[in-house]
């Protein structure tokens, strides 16, 4: 048996032992999502046991080093544990913007002093973070940003707004970018870190069509960031002026976890879960349907494929970079597809409103919520020029 077999073999028999049921079912609601942060709490005691579960043994974040709350696992090791959770349907014991975009930026940007402080608190659910990007008339167009940081010694003093900013009402922290010199375009944006109960700090929710919103607006007023939070923890990433090298290596994280590269709820299959669904329910799929249902899995599949390909070749250094941008616009497009298939699956149950069957009409408003996915984290116009530049190499018009 193989070093790794023995790993698959262990890893299942502890999730076995860890996960509990509760933890194996479909997310139903905002509150099925544990994101951590000062002010969280648990559902239920089965949430917080496979959250406590997963921190002891390192698996909220299972592929960053012990020494900053992960697991050390190698690249093939954590690939099976994703295998294995999937197997199983376990629900990520933590949600976090920490993990999959800051993260990243930090252990590849971040100090030593600001890796043990903010990656730890991040893989032990301690902190939640919202990201700072867009802003008004700045959304593709980023560079273009104008939130302004101005110098005074031993702090900043940070004036603007941002836009869409997800969670922002609940999070603790803001990963932010910042202007920090009016004459430099690209080589004059600070990667900040700001604390949001810092005086002129305020948010605003934004309402969306769905009904709901994760979204905010963010307003910073004469807010005061200090250029240190202690030793070896200054408030920017990387170099001061040179956060536009943080901001899009960044965004190719973004861009993943919103493809939901890799598989995941947002292009897994639906096949199944719609035969069971009709089962429970007494309805008959339409065979046209089913057709399609089978034809979306395939897709599915294959796309979760490709990620896994592609996040292999990142971890080798092959990556092409502009790899996240396609898988961006392919799972854009296939989570909207997904949806629509499961409003047409659900019939004229799917287009109800408020009631408790239907989770107060999560199928119509989550349906309505895709809509924003060929917007957020770069239009899928903007994904297919980068595509079609860099991937494929066509003349530009």
């Amino acid at each position: 048996m193989s070093d790794l077999e023995q790993f698959r073999m262990e890893t299942r028999k502890w999730l076995e032992a860890n996960c509990p049921a509760e933890m194996r079912e479909p997310v139903r609601d905002e509150e099925d999502v544990y994101w951590g942060g000062r002010n969280a709490s648990f559902k239920n005691d089965a949430q917080k046991a496979w959250f406590e579960a997963c921190v002891e043994k390192g698996y909220t974040v299972p592929a960053w080093p012990k020494e900053y709350g992960g697991a050390g696992l190698s690249a093939p090791e954590a690939k099976v544990l994703r295998e294995e959770m999937a197997r199983i349907d376990a629900r990520p014991p933590l949600s976090s913007f920490g993990i999959w975009m800051l993260g990243p930026a930090l252990l590849h940007f971040g100090t030593e002093g600001q890796k043990q402080r903010f990656l730890n608190e991040i893989a032990h659910g301690e902190i939640r973070w919202c990201q700072g990007y867009s802003e008004p008339g700045s959304g593709s167009d980023l560079v273009s940003l104008q939130t302004y940081g101005e110098d005074k010694g031993d702090h900043w003093v940070v004036n603007g707004q941002k836009v869409w900013t997800s969670y922002a009402d609940q999070a603790d922290w803001i990963f932010c970018l910042v202007r920090t010199d009016k004459a430099n375009k690209y080589q004059g944006i600070t990667f900040m870190l700001i604390d949001m109960a810092t005086k002129g700090v305020s948010t605003k929710p934004i309402k969306l069509i769905s009904g709901n919103s994760p979204f905010c607006e963010t307003f910073l007023e004469d807010v005061a960031v200090p250029k240190s939070y202690g030793e070896d923890i200054p408030a920017q990433v990387g170099e001061v002026n040179r956060g536009w090298d943080v901001a899009k290596y960044l965004l190719g994280h973004e861009r993943e976890m919103i493809s939901g590269a890799g598989g995941g709820d947002r292009t897994a299959a639906i096949g199944a879960a719609m035969k069971r669904h009709a089962a429970k329910t007494g309805d008959d799929l339409d065979p046209v349907l089913r057709a399609e249902l089978a034809m979306f899995d395939v897709d599915a599949l294959a796309y979760s494929a490709m990620g896994e390909k592609f996040l292999d070749e990142a971890k080798a250094g092959r990556a092409h970079p502009a790899q996240p941008n396609m898988m961006k616009y392919a799972g854009t497009e296939l989570n909207k597809r997904r949806h629509e298939l499961m409003m047409a699956a659900g019939g004229s149950r799917s287009l109800e409103w408020e009631s408790e069957d239907t989770g107060g009409g999560k199928p119509a408003r989550s349906w309505l919520r895709t809509k924003a996915n060929s917007i957020e984290g770069g239009t899928s116009e903007v994904m297919l020029n980068v595509v079609s530049k860099r991937i494929l190499e066509l003349p530009g018009g």
